[in-house]
């Protein structure tokens, strides 16, 4: 059940959980201290409770006491959670933003499976390498769950995907979508060949194949589409590594327009959306 605390002090130490949320490098060691992640509004912490992520605490603004109403599932069958409700002055003090979207919530974060054991039963994936926006991440995991991709795989250094901006973005899908995270980078290829992908690496390159007809002829095969950073792509070596790499053709007037390539959540969307159509019967081991 719910319990409401009354708390007009945002130094309280209750409310440590939700100290500075825009400030990136005090969350990140503050998050991975305490195992915990932040989620915000309604729909998104029941989504978060739904994948099984158990809930710290919840802070509300006093104008947004009606929402309480929407929360009372959060914990069924659980322990006593407590619902911190603090003046809005005191939450923008607290959390340095405005907070318009109801409720926040901080949830005990679970461990990652292994890279090997979420390939196991996927057949079409995507791979991150180093990408640093937590929005683009987090969009990338809503195109990754709403078109039929089995699991997104990150490099050792791409941003967290349950980071607050991430959530929010992926409007919860972060939690629909198996994730793992590999250990090291420079042979993180060599476990996706081992549970038998052929991995493709996307790329703005003209001298890449079209994606499309590079898909079509892998009909049936386990596939990993790898997608690098925001301003450099992939890197050199997975570029190398992958078994071919690809591309999302542009329109005849697109370099005249000044256009040679998508944002990296654009060319996501398109490359998911043609990686889902591939035959639903997979080479399995």
């Amino acid at each position: 059940m719910l319990r409401t605390i009354t708390i007009g002090d945002a130094e309280d130490p209750r409310l440590a959980d939700y100290t500075q949320l825009t400030d990136i490098s005090l969350r990140t060691s503050l998050e991975a201290e305490h195992g915990l992640f932040i989620a915000e509004g309604g729909k998104v912490i029941s989504r978060a409770v739904g994948a099984g992520y158990r809930v710290r605490s919840v802070l509300l603004g006093e104008s947004r006491v009606a929402d309480l109403s929407t929360l009372v599932d959060l914990t069924e069958g659980g322990p006593d959670v407590p619902v911190y409700v603090v003046p809005d002055t005191v939450a923008e003090r607290l959390t340095g933003y405005r907070v318009h979207r109801g409720a926040l919530a901080s949830l005990q974060r679970a461990e990652l499976p292994s890279v090997a054991s979420v390939l196991a039963t996927a057949r079409r994936v995507v791979v991150l390498e180093d990408l640093v926006d937590h929005g683009n991440v987090g969009a990338i995991f809503r195109c990754a769950a709403a078109l039929g991709i089995d699991a997104v795989i990150l490099s050792p250094r791409c941003a967290d995907p349950l980071y607050r901006r991430s959530v929010k973005v992926s409007m919860g899908a972060v939690f629909a979508i198996p994730c793992a995270r590999m250990t090291e980078w420079y042979d993180g290829l060599s476990g996706l060949r081992a549970a038998g992908f052929s991995v493709l690496a996307l790329t703005p390159d003209d001298q890449a194949a079209p994606i499309g007809p590079v898909l079509a002829s892998r009909s049936g095969q386990r596939v990993a589409l790898l997608l690098g950073t925001e301003g450099d792509g992939l890197s050199s070596r997975w570029l190398h590594e992958a078994d071919e790499a690809v591309r999302i053709p542009m329109s005849t007037g697109a370099r005249a327009a000044g256009v040679d390539s998508l944002n990296v959540v654009a060319a996501a969307a398109i490359a998911c959306s043609l990686l889902s159509q591939l035959g639903e019967e997979a080479v399995m081991d």
